[in-house]
C-alpha cells in the first residue's frame, strides 16, 4: 500500500507563536521533524502543509518540500485532506510539526498497522509514562486501551482513576496518526464532537462516532513543543539521544 507523510505546520500557535521555526541546536524544529521522517522506510513521499510563507521558505532552504494550504483550516487534519485529495495514495500519515524527537520507526509502525492488518483504518501510538510530572500535565495526553489495543478514551486528565493506591500505570498518547485515505475523508467530514471540544482532542471525534483507533505501544519517546520550556527539554533530550 502506498503511503505518504504530511506534516501540517501552523505559524500562529497560540501558546508559542512560530514554534516550528524555533532554533533547536542550530536547526529549526521543523527541520528536525523533516529529516527524521525522511528516514522512514514505508513513506513514498513527504510534504509540509504550511499556512505561512515563512514556513515555506525555511523548509525549502533545507531542501524539503512544502505546499501552501488554506489559512482557514481549523485543524491539521483539514490540511491533510487538502493535500491528499488529488493524490494516488492508500495511507496518509499525519506527522506533528512540533515533535522534533519523532523516530522514523514510529512512522513505519503505524503504516504497517494499516497495510498488514485489513480492517484497521486509523492507527496511532502510546508509551508508558516514566516521568511522574507528566501524569497531571494537561499538555501530555493520556490514553486507555482495550485488550486488543484499541483506544477506549483519550484525556488530558490522568486516566484511569485508581480507586486503591496500588501500582499505578499511565500511558502517554503520541500524536502520530496513520489513516487510510478513505477514512481520512470520512473522519474530516464528521462535525466536531462534544468530547472533542471539551478536551480539545480531535481524535475523540472518531471514538464518539463509533470508529476504532488502533493504538500501538512504542519504545520511543517524544516531546511536543508547546512552550519555550518544552524547547529546552527537547534540547536536553536530543543531546542524550542517538538515532
Amino acid at each position: 500500500m502506498k503511503a505518504i507523510g504530511i506534516i501540517p505546520a501552523r505559524y500562529a500557535a497560540s501558546r508559542f507563536e512560530g514554534k516550528v521555526l524555533a532554533d533547536l541546536l542550530g536547526r529549526p524544529v521543523i527541520q528536525h521533524v523533516w529529516e527524521r521522517a525522511k528516514k522512514a522506510r514505508t513513506l513514498e513521499g513527504l510534504i509540509v502543509a504550511a499556512d505561512d510563507e515563512r514556513i515555506i521558505k525555511v523548509v525549502e532552504s533545507f531542501g524539503g518540500k512544502a505546499v501552501f494550504t488554506s489559512k482557514s483550516h481549523p485543524s491539521g487534519t483539514d490540511r491533510l485532506r487538502e493535500i491528499a485529495n488529488p493524490m494516488d495514495v492508500d495511507i496518509v500519515v499525519n506527522i506533528q510539526a512540533d515533535e522534533p524527537l519523532i523516530h522514523p520507526f514510529m512512522i513505519d509502525e503505524v503504516v504497517n498497522a494499516l497495510s498488514e492488518k485489513p480492517g484497521i483504518s486509523m492507527a496511532t501510538l502510546y508509551k508508558k509514562i516514566d516521568n511522574p510530572e507528566d501524569i497531571d500535565n494537561p499538555n501530555v495526553v493520556k490514553v486507555v486501551v482495550d485488550k486488543d489495543d484499541f483506544a477506549l478514551y483519550f484525556s488530558r486528565s490522568a486516566i484511569p482513576f485508581y480507586r486503591h493506591n496500588n501500582s499505578r500505570i499511565y500511558y502517554k498518547h503520541i500524536g502520530l496518526y496513520a489513516y487510510t485515505k478513505d477514512f481520512l475523508f470520512t473522519f474530516a467530514n464528521l462535525p466536531p464532537s462534544y468530547l472533542e471540544k471539551a478536551e480539545a482532542l480531535e481524535q475523540l471525534r472518531a471514538l464518539e462516532n463509533g470508529y476504532k483507533i488502533k493504538v500501538l505501544e512504542t519504545k520511543y519517546n517524544t516531546i511536543g513543543i508547546d512552550t519555550p520550556q518544552d524547547l529546552e527539554k527537547a534540547k536536553e533530550m536530543l543531546l542524550q539521544e542517538t538515532i
